[in-house]
């Protein structure tokens, strides 16, 4: 593409040199923007996976063993450090449950701790 005589990779040479920073030349996913610090604004990768595991429902005791928005089993929560806000994750935040989730992803590099409802979003397992 074409600015006024420059192509976009020497505008991006000439912001670079100024010390300006760059803006990236395409949005990012979902998944790229969870993974970038927006895990926890309303509408969020984790809302979507919410939606899918509970109804979006972060305060739901299924009977079934799993808990929360994001269906953790009572194991998995103390595995990853959620014993520090309540004993169940149906007791705790949504961000809360975020925040082990976000440790959850980041151990097993990517989001096949949900593996139906990764697959249905498109997230990366």
């Amino acid at each position: 593409m074409r600015i006024r005589g420059f192509t976009r990779i020497g505008i991006a040479a000439l912001i670079t040199l100024s010390g300006a920073p760059i803006a990236t030349a395409t949005p990012a996913s979902a998944p790229e923007q969870a993974a970038n610090g927006s895990e926890s604004r309303s509408g969020s990768v984790w809302d979507r996976l919410a939606h899918c595991e509970s109804g979006g429902d972060w305060a739901t005791d299924s009977g079934n063993g799993y808990y929360g928005g994001l269906q953790f089993d009572r194991r998995t929560w103390a595995a990853y450090g959620g014993g520090a806000f309540a004993g169940y994750p149906h007791q705790a935040s949504r961000d809360q449950q975020i925040s082990v989730a976000s440790s959850l992803r980041e151990d097993r590099g990517g989001y096949g701790a949900w593996p139906s409802c990764a697959r249905k979003l498109g997230l990366p397992r």
